[in-house]
């Protein structure tokens, strides 16, 4: 059976990942990543988390979603045995607000977790902020300490891996959200314009759109899964 592996967004925790699970409904074994809540690590310390969790045997699927994106390119990028495809939901390659990068070192004084609900689910969940979707993301949100947080959106205004992405040899699927507020659209395009093989598509949902629209995102991993699969061994 072809494995999914996920790698989370900006939280870390992997538990919002359940809708998308759910809507795969079997069909692939899973592999959730899980970073730490209380350590707060840059993205080459998480990548060996990452790397630690693929699997010994058999075929693979390396989904990075947001904050995991530049993780997913670094691990592709050097085509671990076994792996047949990379998935990229509403991530980069490089900071999607390169305006901001140079506030970079402001990250690790701001008050993260102490912004407004309304705000971070109006970001983060859009029109699709259900009641289950809210209580899920706050749940996510409380696990994590504000150092890590902090942590994690100093190495997004910094990050570029740009070069790897560049040097990828493998199929890529990379899934845009069409009311995506944190990540632009333009980053779609940067993404395919630095991989021209990428297979773009554009889902309606916000910047969780692994959780807002899971049906939807399902069905395209699972024929980009497939597709992969299929393909890797001819």
């Amino acid at each position: 059976m072809l494995t999914i592996v996920l790698l989370p967004g900006m939280d870390g925790t992997g538990n919002l990942f359940a809708p998308l699970i759910e809507a795969l409904n079997d069909e692939f074994a899973i592999t959730i990543v899980r970073y730490p809540t209380h350590e707060p690590l840059g993205y080459s310390e998480l990548e060996a988390i990452a790397r630690r969790a693929l699997p010994a045997s058999g075929q693979f699927i390396l989904l990075g979603e947001s904050f995991s994106g530049p993780i997913a390119i670094s691990i592709a990028e050097t085509r671990p045995e076994g792996l047949v495809g990379l998935v990229l939901c509403c991530t980069f390659a490089r900071s999607p607000r390169p305006a901001l990068s140079a506030l970079s070192r402001l990250a690790s004084h701001l008050p993260i977790k102490l912004a407004p609900t309304a705000l971070i689910n109006h970001a983060l969940l859009g029109r699709q902020a259900t009641r289950t979707l809210r209580a899920a993301l706050a749940a996510a949100i409380a696990a994590v300490s504000s150092r890590v947080l902090q942590t994690r959106l100093r190495a997004v205004l910094t990050v570029d891996v740009s070069a790897k992405l560049k040097m990828l040899q493998l199929p890529l699927l990379y899934m845009q959200a069409s009311e995506d507020r944190v990540v632009p659209a333009s980053v779609g395009h940067d993404i395919s314009a630095l991989y021209p093989a990428t297979q773009l598509i554009a889902l309606r949902g916000p910047h969780c759109l692994l959780q807002a629209a899971a049906t939807e995102s399902a069905a395209a991993i699972a024929a980009f899964a497939r597709h992969s699969a299929r393909t890797a061994s001819m």
